[in-house]
């Protein structure tokens, strides 16, 4: 095949340049002065690739080894979306000390760059987790599982993300209050998000960490085909998503600053790490929550540190457990907070009966591919990505700055019944030749070989155009449990995608919102087909008939990688409840979640802006709660 053959022959050509110069043979010789100005561009771009990296927290590793640990008042279990927002802002009152134990270490460059993020899938700066075996889902993919990772090093999950700002709509966080929890409404929540977000060049806007800049257009001519297809169904292009346009497509805006990803592990915490009373241990795995004999306070912290020392830290004021919709719940059971059943069946000490776990919430997709312009588009070359690659390293622009058309999204309702969407619609585009960049994609979630063959070889004659149809509000829920005391052991995730057959009749309407698009002139003018790939169970039954489109969603189905739920926040005399809607564990006092596994009700779009703004709330809880003074003075650095 095509792709197989560029990848030799790129093979060949290291190798005669790498002969060339190792044996000083250059076909013509320079007398000096060409030679200095290739050395010249050589250093420049080696210079400008050490100046992707960033300045990470200082790891208070090595002192905790040498001279132990203090009691610290406030100790934070994940430096990720979540954590690292609560350790900055707690560390904000120099009368509180504040340490943060995170699993993993500092970002690599990839992390940076944002069309390089899915080449951090599969690495050791992310957990590799992998739902458990479903009749329903997942069938495309090796082992017919999904592949679901989450971030392991400062930043966590919002180190690997796609980086899209997205807060969701009022409807969603007015369900969040309807459904008993108080403040958590949609005009309770916003002043959180503002709270969290700078504002280039606003004098009256609260200066928070988090940049929000808009993605570059990398490609016009399949955005102007999205947005005047979509618009021939009715459908608006929204500039900016505000209360009363819920629905439409839109260049979502995304968090970078000038070319780079812009984590809340590096505004919020990175940016404050030399506060003194702030301190950071890397690489550092927490195994327990060790519980007083009451069982309502955590007093101290067990962890592995570097996979072979054994610490522990004392708590004098709270545990804040920000380690993520899958190991905050993992940590809980694993500590004794749990199902009592669960617990009993692995010879776990019970502290508490609580659904820790259940209420697994993921926005389930299904991909859709669509080739564009047979034997008509212009091919990716070497030479576009050697110049990618330098538009980047020199100026910060080009398509490595971009999410390519992943940033283009719309949000629709299906059944045009309501101003509120029941999905929403992600793009991934892939110029004719570009097999590196959609190996990239096909690797991440582990398509299996019948499939990922068909979309490479499909890439040589044509462009690709692969669209993520999410369901905006699942009704199924899964429940994430123990595999083992073995806190190394991968917990089970159990998501149970179209449990619920509402769930499938929503996506099964959005297969027919993309046909209705195929069918546009705007669709047409580019020779949009849709691409099948062969599936034997499925292609018994009439090509595009509903049974075939109910077959093809067991294969095409996917996570979002958007966990949420698994320590639902909920009224205390709701037995589904793990935490109250000030976020401490029930029957705690000195234990606060604050990550995306609180989320009673996933909101219809990423979670990641709602995550952070959960955290943002819950500093304000702890610091009424601690009675903090208002004349402690906010540092705001960037």
């Amino acid at each position: 095949m095509l792709y197989l053959k560029e990848v030799m022959s790129t093979h060949y050509l290291f190798r005669v340049t790498m002969s060339n110069l190792l044996g000083n043979q250059c076909a013509a010789q320079s007398v000096g002065t060409f030679n200095n100005l290739v050395t010249t561009l050589i250093q420049t771009l080696l210079v400008a690739q050490c100046e992707i990296s960033s300045l990470w927290p200082k790891d208070y590793a090595v002192h905790a080894l040498e001279h132990g640990l203090d009691t610290y008042d406030f100790v934070v279990v994940g430096a990720g979306s979540a954590g690292s927002v609560m350790a900055s802002r707690l560390s904000e009152n120099p009368n509180w000390k504040v340490l943060v134990l995170e699993a993993g270490g500092d970002p690599p460059q990839e992390s940076e760059v944002p069309n390089l993020s899915l080449a951090l899938q599969h690495t050791n700066y992310t957990w590799n987790y992998l739902t458990e075996y479903s009749d329903n889902a997942c069938w495309g993919f090796v082992d017919r599982r999904c592949y679901l990772p989450r971030g392991k090093m400062i930043g966590g999950t919002g180190a690997i993300n796609n980086m899209l700002y997205v807060r969701g709509n009022r409807r969603d966080y007015d369900r969040w209050a309807k459904a008993g929890n108080e403040g958590w409404g949609w005009d309770d929540v916003l002043p959180y998000f503002e709270r969290s977000v700078r504002k280039v060049g606003s004098d009256k806007h609260p200066q928070g960490y988090v940049t929000v800049n808009t993605f570059p257009v990398t490609d016009p001519e399949l955005e102007q085909m999205i947005y005047a297809g979509s618009a021939e169904l009715g459908i608006p292009r929204v500039h900016v998503f505000t209360e009363g346009s819920e629905t439409g497509y839109s260049n979502i805006p995304g968090n970078t600053r000038n070319g780079r990803r812009t984590s809340t592990g590096k505004g919020h915490l990175a940016q404050v790490a030399n506060r003194p009373n702030l301190q950071v241990i890397k690489n550092a795995r927490v195994t327990k929550l060790n519980f007083d004999k009451t069982g309502k306070n955590v007093h101290s912290v067990s962890f592995v540190l570097q996979d072979k020392y054994k610490l522990k830290v004392d708590v004098s004021k709270e545990l804040v457990l920000s380690a993520g919709a899958i190991d905050s719940p993992k940590l809980l059971m694993l500590s004794g907070v749990g199902p009592a059943k669960h617990l009993a069946d692995l010879n776990i000490p019970l502290i508490h009966d609580l659904p820790i776990g259940d209420n697994l919430q993921d926005h389930v997709h299904i991909l859709t591919f669509f080739k564009l312009n047979e034997n008509k588009s212009s091919a990716w070359t070497k030479e576009d990505s050697l110049n990618s690659t330098f538009n980047y390293l020199i100026y910060r622009k080009g398509p490595l700055s971009a999410q390519g058309s992943a940033s283009l999204t719309g949000f629709v309702n299906t059944l045009k019944n309501s101003p509120y969407p029941d999905i929403s619609v992600h793009h991934y585009f892939y110029r004719r030749g570009n097999f590196a960049e959609l190996q990239l994609l096909l690797n991440g979630p582990d398509f299996n070989d019948v499939f990922k063959n068909t979309l490479l070889k499909a890439l040589e004659t044509a462009d690709i155009l692969i669209v993520l149809n999410i369901l905006s509000h699942p009704k199924s829920k899964g429940q994430i449990r123990l595999r083992s005391t073995d806190y190394k052991d991968t917990p089970k995730l159990i998501p149970n995608y179209f449990s619920e057959p509402e769930d499938m009749n929503t996506l099964l309407r959005a297969m027919r919102f993309q046909e209705q698009l195929l069918k546009t002139s705007a669709y047409r003018a580019m020779n949009a087909t849709l691409l099948l790939p062969p599936i034997d169970e499925c292609d018994t039954h009439e090509p595009q008939s509903d049974e075939y489109w109910r077959c093809y969603m067991k294969y095409f189905s996917s996570t979002t990688y958007h966990v949420s739920g698994t320590v639902k926040m909920a009224p205390e005399t709701d037995e589904t409840s793990c935490v109250n809607s000030r976020l401490l564990l029930d029957g705690c006092g000195n234990v606060r979640v604050t990550d995306a596994s609180i989320i009673p009700q996933i909101p219809s779009a990423n979670i990641n802006a709602a995550t952070i703004m959960i955290a943002e709330k819950a500093v304000d809880f702890i610091r009424e709660d601690w009675l903090e003074e208002d004349s402690v003075e906010e540092h705001f650095w960037y």
